[in-house]
């Protein structure tokens, strides 16, 4: 079985965002696509509903990352796109699938993420704010 999500890494000035959801991790908003929507517009619609987060500016970063779970029986082949965007303010509005959220300096948040995958792509995306013409479009 095959899975795509969409999300962004979002940050405020210095600081990036991170969600505790409720299976006890913490990574960034995302969520699966459904049918007709652009990466983009999932995103979109995946941080509005997680974050309450709608004015966002998007940057020229897209990284992409595979990973398999299993889920009861089934082998799930997940595929997640994430984009940079950022948020112009740091209110949040949780939905009820987490259990908090933080705004932490890159050091904070590569410590505080449970994934390596997360790491990696919060690098990429650190590395790419301090030397963007260093880093094209990551990933594809």
């Amino acid at each position: 079985m095959r899975e795509e999500s969409c999300g962004a890494v979002i940050y405020h000035g210095e600081e990036y965002l991170l969600l505790h959801y409720d299976a006890g991790h913490w990574d960034f908003p995302k969520g699966n696509r459904e049918p007709g929507e652009t990466s983009k517009e999932t995103a979109i619609r995946e941080i509005e509903e997680e974050t309450g987060i709608t004015d966002l500016k998007f940057g020229d970063f897209k990284k992409k990352i595979h990973y398999v779970y299993r889920h009861g029986k089934d082998t799930i082949f997940k595929t997640v796109i994430f984009f940079l965007a950022e948020s112009k303010e740091k209110k949040v509005v949780l939905s009820r699938e987490h259990q908090g959220f933080e705004w932490l300096s890159y050091e904070n948040a590569l410590d505080r993420l449970t994934y390596e995958n997360a790491r990696e792509v919060l690098t990429a995306v650190h590395t790419h704010r301090k030397h963007p013409q260093q880093l094209k479009l990551n990933s594809f």
